[in-house]
Order: C-alpha cells, then structure tokens, then sequence
C-alpha cells in the first residue's frame, strides 16, 4: 500500500466513524452500532470506498480487544478474580458444553456430519468479547449481577479458544496427516509438551509482572516522560501478544491475566489512561471492519437462510444462557439482560472459521454463509440491549442506569466530601452547622437531585477520578472525607489521592473489619468504622438498663475502643488464616481480663460528676 492510499482510506475510515457515531448515540443505539452502520456505508454493500479489506483490517483491529481485556483486568484484583471462580467455571464451562452440544445436535438433525457439526458448536458457542464489554463499561451494567455473570462467561470462553484451537484439528479430513507449514509451532508439538509449554507462558506473565514488569516501571516513571512511559505500556501489551500467538493461546488471555497481576501496582491507573486512546480507537476500527466484512450479496440471494441461521443460532444460545442463568439463581430481570447480552456469536468466531477453512474442517460455501450469519449477530447486538432498556427493563422495573455528564464546579473550599448517603449526610451537616466550607460530590443522581431540592449544594460526578477531583479544589483543599459506599471504590480513591494529591488529609469511612485492614494496609491512619459508635452506644444503653452506673459503662466502652482498634492494626498484618484465628482468640481473652480488672477497681466508679443524677440528658434527636 503507497502512501496516498493510506492516507485516502484512513480518511474514509475517520470520516465514516466522526459523521455516524454521534448520530447514533444521539439516537440511543449507542456507540458500537454507529462504528458498525459507518462499515456498512464504506464497504461493498454501499459506497464502496474500502471494498473487501475488511477482513485485513480486522486482524490489526483486533488488537483493540486485546487491549480492552488489559484494561479490565488492571480493574480486576486477584481477589475479586478468586471470588468469581465458581461463576467463572460454572457458568462459562456450562454455557460452553451446552451450547456447543445443542448447535451440534442440531447441524446433526439437519444432515450433516459429526465431525462438521462439532465444529459448528465450538465456532459459535462464544460471545462477543468487545462489544459486550464495550457496553457493559458505557452504560454502566458492569457492576450488576448480570454483568458480572457476562464478564465470567467471557472470560471462560477467551479461555476455552485455547483447547478448541487444539480440537479443531482432529476434526479435519486431514487429521492425520502432518503439518509440517502450519505457522503455530506449538500445536506440531506433542500434546503433554503443548500442556507445558502454555502453562510455562502463563506462570511467566505472572512471574514478570510481579517481579520485573513493576520495578522497570518504576525506573521508567522516575524519568518523568509521560511520552515513554505510554510507550513501555503499548511495548507491554504488544510483547505479550506475541508472546501468547506464538504459543498457540489467546492474545487475549494473556493481556487480561497481565493486567490482573499489576491491578494491585501503583501504576495501574496511570497504565489504564494511557492505554484507553488506543483501545478506543481500535475497536471502533473493529467494529467498523465488522460492518465491511457482511457479506450483502449472500443475504440478498439467500435473505431466509442468512436470517434463519442468525435467529436460529440466537434463539438456541439465548434459551441455553437462560436455564444457566436460572441454575445460577438470577433475578428475572438480570437473567433476561444476561440472556440477551451474550446470544450473540464472538469475533473469535472469526478467527476459527479462518483456522477452519485452512484445515479443510468447513466447505468454503459454509464458512461464507457463518461468516455473515456472525457479523449479523454482532450487528444486532446492540439493538438487543436498546430492547432490553426500552421493554423488558421498564416492563421489570429495574433503574436504567443514566449517562448524565459530571457537573462543572465552581467553587473552592478547604474540606471535600466524597458520597454523601447516610454517612457522609451526618458528617455534612455537622461541619456546615459549624459554618465550615464542603464540596460535596456524589454518583447517585437520583439522590443529588433530591438533595438540591432539600437546600443541599451537591454536585454530580464520579469522585475517583482524578479530574473531577482537580476540578473539586483538590490541590487546594486541606480535608478530604471518603464516605462513599462501594469498598472498592474508596481504596482506588485512596490511591488516586495518594498518588496526585499528597498533600490532601484522608479520612476514610469503613464498614467491616475486612475493609478497615484493606484501607490501613493502604497506609490509611483516620479510619472511622461506621457500625463500632452505634454497637458500642447500644452496649452502654443496654450496662445502664441493666443498672450498671454511668460512668463504668462508658469507661468500658472507652477500653473496648482502645483496645480494639490497637488489636485491628496488628490483624490487619496477618495472612495467614491460622494465625488470625489463634491471635483473634488471644485478644478477645485479654480484652476480656482488662476490662473485669477495671471493674474490681471501685474507686473508679464513685465519681459524683458521673452518676445519673449529674449527667445531662441527650436530646431525643440524638
């Protein structure tokens, strides 16, 4: 290609996807549809401008998933990862045989050969990586049960592409011949080498990442050359690309278990912002290749077959996700939004029919008639999520999550609130009875528009971003009150803060025990545990109904704190599960003692100023 084409098809390809894309959000089919009607208009179906290069463009578009799984697994820690295991296996493995089994099944009755069948099944048993996890992240379903159920289920298929690309081979005519030309050096290997030589791959990226990638990040970042610093990210994510191809794995797989393992270092935020241009950019190419690559010519001489594949493959993979949903326990609503998000076919669907044809598993015929019957599904994808949003979501009655901009700040002021629910309302109202300036930020719009009605200066945002926290008056600010409600979200506020505004003081709300000892092996010091003033005020009320005098009830409360969170601070170091119970022991035994001790003393508890009739009474309000 010269260098005027180049340029000549780039303009095509930025033309189509600036004119469409926002139109296409505007009408509320989102994003990913719009890059995929702007393929439609550039290729072969209509103005013709890129002609059948689609498939070419797609094998460079593709690195845009493998970036979008970096970035999600640098949000992913491995202890989220660990909590989702059974979802990941249960659901992904049950999703997977099934289907595959059922779409066999299937080809079998319809005539044709076991072999052939079976290839089928594995061909269209995945769902589309980049465009349901595109969705998810843009309408903001990533954190729901559905979500949550999809983002397992892609995973364990990004996983199952390793074993069908060793299957698939068997299932050719040729199976037993050689391949001695095949460009995979790993799958010519013996079949327990092949196992070795893919686990050795994964245990590598483990290894570095924990052992050289963060410390040659580390010498990197003290250059202070924001411009090298992306550079040693695009080198990370290439290197392990070509690492996981060569090897026969999934790109995929090996750049989201790379970004698992730096999601704990302390450059995974600055690595997500510098990768995000790129993954945008390349998977709206993607999508835009999808587009060109929809065979029209086929769907025009053959319309009820391409259109009853499509039905018929969705049908089956929407029923089959449904009963896993169920088995799982969804909610309706969720299992509906679970079902539909993944009924479509994956753009490794691609890759394995390419993979197919080579080995002669598939006639040529067939692969073109999957190949749009494929590109199709993913086209209709997003029109099954507006369905969900505008029918099934209103008919059920679950909150359609908004896409409101986060709101301009005008105003400076020395303490800043973060989450403003019943935690932070209290704490609020407290500093601005003592007349003391708060920027108060929360993501719940619902509950910022109530508030403004009530007299309440609350703006809408995201608090754990960096920019809304510059536009908030972090630099100047003295205080910064973390309130809000998802555990996970204050420690990546903790970091964020920490990183780009020392300075700010961090006092930190926490619910359990398990999130204190997150947060102080974070380097947090002002932990306020919402549930320990109530439990222990209820303990004081309940000393006093039982005649216990005031001030040794109080006195108790006092001690039980102290020690309490001196024994919190040594906990929060152990790991081992062993330890923690015996250590646990040890401290509930001593506290125990402490406190009898302190009640023997009787001198303590004759104080006048403490006794009933001395206190003042606390105001009903209270």
């Amino acid at each position: 290609m010269d260098q005027q084409t180049f340029y000549l098809e780039a303009l095509v390809y930025l033309s189509a996807a600036v004119l469409l894309v926002p139109v296409a959000k505007k009408a509320g089919l989102g994003s990913i549809l719009g890059y995929i009607l702007a393929g439609v208009l550039i290729g072969p179906a209509a103005l013709n401008l890129v002609t059948e290069k689609g498939s070419d463009v797609m094998h460079v578009a593709e690195f845009g998933v493998v970036m979008m799984l970096f970035v999600i697994g640098l949000e992913l820690e491995p202890s989220l990862l660990w909590k989702l295991r059974k979802s990941i296996v249960g659901m992904g493995g049950l999703q997977i045989l099934l289907t595959i089994f059922a779409i066999a099944g299937i080809a079998v009755l319809l005539g044709n050969n076991v072999k052939l069948s079976l290839a089928i099944g594995m061909i269209v048993a995945s769902s589309s990586t980049a465009i349901v996890l595109q969705t998810l992240q843009e309408k903001g379903y990533f954190k729901t049960e559905a979500g949550q159920g999809s983002f397992s289920v892609l995973l364990f298929q990004d996983i199952a592409v390793i074993p069908m690309l060793a299957i698939l081979p068997l299932l050719s005519p040729m199976s037993g011949r050689s391949h001695p030309g095949h460009n995979n050096w790993v799958l010519q290997q013996p079949g327990w080498l092949q196992t070795l030589i893919m686990l050795g791959t994964v245990a590598a990226i483990f290894f570095a990442g924990r052992y050289l990638v963060r410390p040659f990040l580390r010498i990197v970042a003290s250059s202070q050359v924001r411009e090298v610093f992306t550079a040693t990210t695009l080198l990370l994510v290439v290197g392990i690309t070509l690492l996981m191809t060569q090897v026969g794995l999934s790109p995929a797989l090996g750049a989201f278990l790379a970004g698992v393992v730096l999601a704990n270092s302390e450059f995974r935020h600055e690595l997500k912002s510098d990768i995000e241009p790129f993954k945008g950019l390349l998977l709206g190419l993607f999508f835009i290749a999808v587009g060109i690559t929809i065979n029209f010519r086929l769907i025009v001489n053959l319309p009820w077959l391409v259109f009853g594949l499509v039905a018929g493959i969705m049908a089956v993979k929407a029923l089959v996700l449904f009963c896993v949903g169920r088995l799982f326990r969804l909610n309706l609503d969720q299992n509906l939004f679970f079902s539909l998000a993944l009924c479509q076919v994956g753009e490794f669907a691609f890759v394995l029919l390419s993979f197919s044809r080579q080995e002669n598993i598939i006639p040529a015929n067939t692969t073109d008639l999957l190949m749009a019957s494929v590109a199709i599904s993913m086209a209709l994808t997003p029109l099954l999520f507006l369905l969900y949003e505008k029918v099934i979501q209103r008919r059920f009655g679950v909150t359609e999550p908004g896409d409101r901009k986060a709101d301009a700040i005008p105003e400076k002021n020395p303490v800043i609130i973060a989450g403003f629910g019943d935690f932070g309302n209290t704490v609020g109202r407290f500093l601005k009875a003592h007349d003391i300036g708060t920027t108060i930020l929360d993501i719940d719009s619902d509950r910022v528009d109530f508030l403004r009605k009530i007299g309440f200066k609350v703006y809408y945002g995201d608090a754990s971003r960096r920019d809304l926290l510059e536009a908030a008056g972090a630099d100047e600010a003295l205080v910064i009150l973390i309130t809000i409600d998802d555990p996970q979200k204050r420690l990546e506020m903790i970091e964020t803060i920490k990183k780009h505004f020392p300075r700010l003081k961090i006092l930190v709300r926490t619910r359990s025990r398990n999130d204190a000892y997150d947060q102080m092996n974070a380097g947090m010091l002002n932990i306020y545990r919402e549930t320990l003033d109530a439990a222990l005020r209820m303990g004081i009320d309940t000393m006093k109904m039982l005649g216990f005098r005031t001030y040794s009830s109080f006195r108790a409360a006092q001690t039980f704190r102290s020690y309490d969170e001196k024994a919190l601070k040594k906990l929060s170091a152990i790991r081992d599960q062993k330890q923690y119970i015996n250590t646990s022991r040890e401290f509930i035994e001593e506290l125990e003692k402490i406190i009898q001790s302190d009640r023997s003393m009787r001198s303590l508890a004759i104080e006048k100023g403490w006794e009933e009739e001395g206190l003042i009474r606390e105001s009903p309000g209270d």
